[in-house]
């Protein structure tokens, strides 16, 4: 049986949705949409009517594109008002002489027993170090010798009120919550390696309305904080310089301004529907002076928010989000933070773009810790396996037009 996931990520803008299968330890993207959300504000549901159409097209063109039903997800939570604390847990060893993923369960297990969940929801358990026999400090011990296993645990919560308006929007859109994680778990094991695992550093995602900002201790999450700007501030810019429509605004912001004037070009223009009387002529150093003084400032609060949550020296920041795409981008991230910082990149074929960060990384996250565990579990039958099949590599996503689909099935 494959090992194919599905994850979803609820934003104000859009709603993420990627199924993918491991092979190999490499991920590929079988598909990938990205559908206008409504009734969502911050990963918060706001209208739960809105949000739940919105979800279910979402859910349906996703559905379309990989040639079968998707009914189970892992979903992307927002970390905002989330509760860590470290707690501890052991458990007797069933076998001597191999440490199981049960063993590594029932510890987990046990540093949950004194926890109150009665207005909080659990969301991560996240393991800092285990212990066999109060000897032996390890992060796997699958496998290892011992009679005794104990560990370090961080334990995640959030409030259960905007928790469960949000599964529940999930679950009237026809889809199986199989699992939770928040967004900035995401966006860090989008990126995660061997070297970030080991110090500390910041996770920046410039969402729409807001910007998260994350702070990462070898690899757990131990800080989180919100700056009410985003990615629309820059669209009110434009619009209010412009006296343009919103929505003109944005793809003015995407399709011509570079994050960075200085690389601009006067000559360069564009042409602006004002009314349908009247059009306006820009050009590109215009609207990139607008833009440039936007995501300064957003960096620069930035900046100084992870001073706020951390006096730690900060290893590395890595930012994502649909911003983060813009030309000149990481001049300006290089200017603010030195080379310490550098912007989100996916390479993974069908979402190269970091609007996806979030969504791709919590299926990372959900497969590391059935690994962890010894377990595997896949979201799909060997009859929707066997429809993806007969879905033609062109309509699984417009990014992927050259995949042939059949290759990541026939083994």
């Amino acid at each position: 049986m494959s090992d194919i996931y599905a994850g979803i990520d609820l934003g104000t803008d859009s709603i993420k949705i990627i199924v993918c299968e491991k092979i190999n330890q490499k991920y590929h993207v079988l598909a990938c949409t990205s559908s206008p959300s409504a009734g969502i504000i911050n990963g918060f549901v706001s209208d739960m009517k809105s949000a739940v159409s919105s979800c279910k097209n979402a859910v349906r063109e996703a559905s379309e594109a990989l040639g079968t039903r998707i009914t189970k997800v892992v979903a992307s939570v927002p970390p905002e008002n989330c509760t860590m604390d470290i707690v501890s847990g052991e458990a007797d060893v069933l076998d001597y002489n191999n440490i199981s993923g049960t063993d590594i369960s029932n510890v987990l297990q046990d540093a949950l027993k004194d926890i109150n969940f009665e207005e909080e929801e659990l969301v991560t358990v996240m393991p800092i170090n285990f212990n066999i026999d109060d000897e032996t400090s390890v992060h796997d011990p699958k496998g290892l010798k011992g009679s005794k296993l104990s560990a370090r645990v961080v334990v995640s919560t959030t409030p259960k009120e905007p928790l469960y308006r949000l599964l529940e929007v999930l679950k009237l859109a026809g889809l199986e919550t199989v699992d939770i994680c928040y967004s900035s778990f995401g966006d860090y094991y989008c990126m995660k390696d061997k070297k970030n695992d080991e110090v500390v550093g910041a996770v920046i995602n410039i969402g729409e309305d807001a910007t998260n900002i994350s702070i990462f201790n070898r690899g757990i999450q131990i800080k989180h904080g919100m700056i009410p700007i985003g990615s629309k501030n820059v669209d009110k810019d434009l619009t209010y310089v412009y006296k343009c429509k919103l929505s003109d605004s944005r793809i003015l912001k995407e399709k011509f301004a570079l994050a960075m004037a200085s690389y601009a070009d006067a000559n360069e223009e564009w042409e602006l529907v004002i009314d349908k009387d009247e059009k306006k002529v820009v050009n590109q150093l215009a609207v990139s002076k607008v833009v440039e003084a936007r995501v300064r400032e957003l960096l620069s609060v930035s900046k100084n928010e992870i001073k706020n949550l951390t006096n730690r020296e900060i290893r590395y920041i890595i930012i994502t989000g649909g911003l983060s795409e813009l030309a000149g981008f990481q001049y300006l991230v290089e200017q603010e933070f030195g080379f310490v910082a550098k912007i989100c990149n996916l390479t993974t074929m069908g979402i190269r773009h970091n609007k996806y960060s979030s969504c791709y990384g919590i299926l990372k996250y959900f497969n590391d810790k059935l690994d962890l565990r010894g377990k595997a579990y896949n979201m799909f039958s060997e009859d929707d396996v066997e429809k993806m099949k007969k879905v033609d590599a062109s309509e699984i996503t417009n990014n992927i037009q050259d995949k042939v689909f059949g290759h990541y099935f026939n083994d």
